[in-house]
């Protein structure tokens, strides 16, 4: 096994991480010459007391993927992604640098404003959505209703335009069965965030919105045991790929579909190195929309998979995406998207460097790596009386303001961080139950504001 050493902040270092240097010598501290597993948060606080930063080992252990995300945006971008060696081949791939657009749309609203209606219209466009499906898998084209669809395409944009979290969290913990129907939304939602990030023209994002929300809709055409198959012989697995024509060829027979949507369904499979499908296309002869299309669709398969009982840690997903980049993605998206969702998306489930537990509810969209929680189990996992909300953003700020001012030694002050992300379930904490204890009480708040307004 190879090694590969990353200089990390000592702040960054998280649970599963692998130490195999410090910045003092070993001999001064009380942990093992050769190197250690950080296996729980008492060594994290050992560390932070004694160095600042560490070396990790990524190979051994976890990657330091919030480190990554804080420095990205310090690098400047690439314009040359160069693929690594894979499958016995490795070539250089030209690509133009993305044209990043910041703050081109207005503040995001606060999410009470927000969320009835996000509510009320991921009722309709999931409906929508499996009607969309239905009417094409009996081939009844004429029966679509696709002006509908690039309605509520439109207005899913306008929504994650307003505030991310509101249809986030709706799309993210949606439980139906139907595993196509509520893709295509997850999927849509992402891509919408992650345009509105970059600052993708309107026109483009009701594009996008609409063509990753019909993106499979080849599949209806496909045996369901295919489909449901997660290990699919080659041969099975050409007959798969088949989705994407299917879908073009669906999507051109269908009225009121325009070239560029059918141009994302078309594209959204390709990879940046030719490994894709269907035309193995290369670098920039995958439009902007398609690599985004691809993008999410790789994020929601990966933290959503088929068959599986619960979806899984987003850091995993981000980890796997992160390394994949300059050979099936291209870098500065797969940077731009981490920065976009953050390594916490709205309704992750998390434990804090105190011990704390609970969920993600809202993002601070200035520093992702500092969102509002919902603590729900204290240090010892015990259940606290009732729910508390934190915002580590405005913790850290309250509390360098006490170190800036000399109130407070830096060494005696313990900002609130994430240490890690946990999977779904894990001390069958109820994620749906604090999301909607946490959306209501955002209605109610929202309720009693307008009619203070209207009394006043």
């Amino acid at each position: 096994m190879g090694i590969k050493q990353v200089k990390v902040d000592v702040n960054e270092i998280t649970v599963g991480m692998f130490v195999s240097g410090l910045d003092r010598p070993w001999t001064q501290t009380p942990f093992p010459l050769q190197g250690f597993y950080v296996r729980d948060l008492d060594e994290i606080k050992q560390l932070k007391s004694l160095c600042r930063h560490v070396y990790i080992d990524s190979v051994k252990g976890r990657a330091p993927v919030a480190t990554d995300l804080k420095t990205l945006s310090r690098e400047s971008p690439r314009s040359r992604i160069t693929t690594r060696e894979k499958s016995g081949a490795a070539a250089a791939v030209n690509v133009s640098p993305l044209r990043i657009m910041r703050n081109q749309y207005p503040p995001v609203q606060p999410l009470k404003k927000e969320i009835k209606k996000a509510r009320q219209l991921h009722q309709t466009v999931y409906r929508t959505v499996g009607e969309v499906l239905d009417y094409l898998g009996k081939n009844e084209l004429h029966r679509v209703p696709m002006a509908e669809t690039k309605r509520l395409a439109g207005d899913m944009v306008d929504s994650v335009l307003r505030n991310p979290d509101a249809f986030t969290w709706l799309a993210r913990m949606q439980q139906k069965d139907e595993h196509t129907y509520s893709h295509a939304i997850r999927c849509s939602v992402w891509a919408i965030l992650f345009g509105r990030h970059i600052g993708l023209p309107k026109r483009d994002l009701d594009v996008l919105a609409m063509g990753v929300l019909l993106k499979d809709v080849g599949k209806v055409r496909l045996n369901q045991s295919l489909l449901a198959n997660t290990r699919r012989t080659e041969e099975e697995e050409r007959e798969y790929e088949t989705f994407v024509e299917k879908g073009v060829e669906i999507l051109r027979k269908t009225p009121g579909v325009e070239p560029r949507v059918i141009s994302v369904v078309k594209t959204h499979c390709e990879r940046l190195n030719g490994s894709g499908f269907p035309l193995h296309l290369r670098g920039d002869k995958i439009p902007l929309l398609g690599k985004v299309a691809g993008i999410v669709t790789f994020y929601d398969n990966t933290t959503n998979p088929r068959g599986a009982l619960q979806p899984i840690a987003p850091s995993k997903a981000v980890s796997r995406l992160y390394e994949l980049r300059n050979i099936q993605f291209q870098e500065e998206l797969v940077v731009e998207f981490i920065r976009a969702i953050g390594l916490y998306p709205t309704g992750t489930l998390v434990e804090l460097n105190s011990g704390e537990v609970g969920v993600v509810v809202e993002q601070n969209f200035e520093r992702r790596l500092k969102p509002k929680v919902m603590l729900v189990l204290d240090s010892v996992k015990a259940t606290l009386p009732s729910p508390r909300l934190v915002d580590l953003a405005e913790d850290d700020r309250r509390k360098q303001a006490l170190i800036d001012s000399g109130k407070k030694a830096a060494n005696k002050v313990e900002k609130l961080e994430i240490a890690r992300d946990l999977e779904p379930g894990t001390f069958n904490v109820d994620v749906a139950k604090v999301r909607d204890s946490y959306i209501m009480k955002k209605e109610k708040s929202g309720l009693m504001s307008l009619l203070k307004r209207l009394q006043s």
